[in-house]
């Protein structure tokens, strides 16, 4: 075997949609020597068990789990069932209301029956952290809240924000980044996986891991993945979520209800195709060579069978296409051909040029007031392309309907 050739592919691998990586050639040694040694780096994502139901966004996590599993490392899955007691204070405004020990039990077990449907169930270490956090002393708690001061710990943007602002901030709080450091310290972990959001805990685990003569975990920061809306992060409270236990018809569904620009963010952070084939998709739709909605479907059919199974995801998809894509199309249609002067064609041109709409800033008002489909797909974006070579359902209002051909 090539060693550094191993490494590099390790690396690219890793590197897939990752947001930052500390350090990264503390990462490539650490890699060359488990090669070396034939010893698996100890990869680590902690996950508090505060809801019961998982969603997309969370694994992007798992999938990065997923790929290093796939590399030969071992991965521990933690399951924060003492620290979901304490409640993770990154990112908000307030005190969270802590959770009881059942409520955290029952959602662990609803976790650990979720994330096979990722992770090989045979190679998944799943360990909780009150496994080593409940045999803490009193004493054992005071060494480790000296290890970090106020000052540092108000560097957090949330305990900033909060201290400015005379919002309340709960001594246990600080305990959280400490505690969750210190499952580092306990599992002694090469890497450990978080989001974006959680920089200042991860940063924390290197820090302890020092302080007890181990050598410092590398960090790995995933992006956080936006909803249906495309804007905001991906949240069962502002409902712009696919759970990873909705039924298949509405899991497909909901993955062809996000943008094409948004498409290929998810195949990035949650596709199991390789980044050649996603960049050679991506090529093939910008050419006119491939209809995005084509692309959309790959996506939902992958992520569909990766919870359910094929012969699911094809009913899924089957689904879509008789209740969805013919939704309100009439038999008969009036049909264009549409000459485009170039590949791509201007939405708001098509409508004036084919007669569905009497100017384009008739068609840019009614986009804005979400009356434009196509595809039975609303299109929200005046500025909205069309390929050449493709037919489209076009749809304005309740009554005009049509189907173009753009050639």
């Amino acid at each position: 075997m090539d060693i550094d050739k191993e490494v590099q592919r390790q690396i690219d691998i890793i590197n897939r949609g990752a947001a930052e990586l500390i350090e990264e050639n503390e990462l490539r040694q650490k890699i060359a020597e488990s090669l070396k040694n034939n010893k698996p780096l100890k990869i680590k994502a902690g996950f508090d068990p505060t809801a019961p139901d998982l969603h997309l966004g969370h694994t992007v996590l798992i999938q990065k789990l997923k790929q290093f599993q796939d590399l030969g490392h071992s991965v521990y899955f933690l399951i924060g069932d003492f620290t979901g007691m304490i409640g993770d204070p990154t990112g908000k405004s307030e005190t969270r209301k802590a959770l009881s020990h059942k409520e955290i039990e029952k959602n662990s077990e609803t976790y650990k029956n979720q994330i096979f449907k990722i992770l090989d169930k045979d190679k998944t270490n799943v360990v909780y952290n009150s496994q080593w956090c409940s045999k803490l002393s009193a004493g054992d708690l005071i060494k480790l809240a000296a290890s970090m001061t106020v000052a540092r710990m108000l560097e957090r943007d949330d305990f900033a924000k909060r201290f400015s602002s005379n919002r309340p901030i709960s001594i246990h709080e600080f305990l959280y980044p400490l505690i969750q450091g210190y499952d580092s310290v306990a599992l002694q972990a090469d890497v450990e996986l978080g989001g974006t959001d959680q920089k200042f805990n991860l940063l924390v685990g290197r820090e302890l891991q020092k302080r007890e003569g181990q050598r410092p975990q590398s960090v790995l920061m995933m992006p956080i993945l936006e909803g249906l809306d495309g804007v905001n992060k991906m949240s069962k409270s502002l409902g712009n979520y696919i759970g990873i236990t909705e039924k298949p018809n509405d899991m497909y569904g909901k993955v062809m209800s996000i943008s094409d620009e948004l498409m290929w963010r998810y195949y990035e952070l949650l596709s199991d195709r390789d980044m050649d084939e996603i960049m050679k998709l991506k090529k093939d739709v910008e050419n006119g060579d491939i209809h995005p909605k084509k692309v959309k479907e790959m996506l939902a059919f992958e992520i569909t069978k990766r919870f359910y199974d094929v012969e699911t995801a094809q009913k899924a998809e089957k689904y879509f296409e008789e209740m969805f894509k013919n939704r309100d199309i009439p038999e008969e249609l009036t049909e264009f051909e549409y000459k485009a002067q170039d590949k791509d064609v201007w939405i708001c041109r098509l409508l004036k040029e084919t007669g569905l709409i009497k100017s384009t800033s008739e068609a840019r008002r009614m986009i804005k007031s979400n009356a434009v489909s196509v595809d039975s797909e609303k299109i929200k974006d005046e500025s909205y392309m069309l390929s050449k070579g493709f037919d489209y359902i076009v749809k304005v209002g309740k009554k005009k309907i049509a189907r173009i051909k753009v050639v």
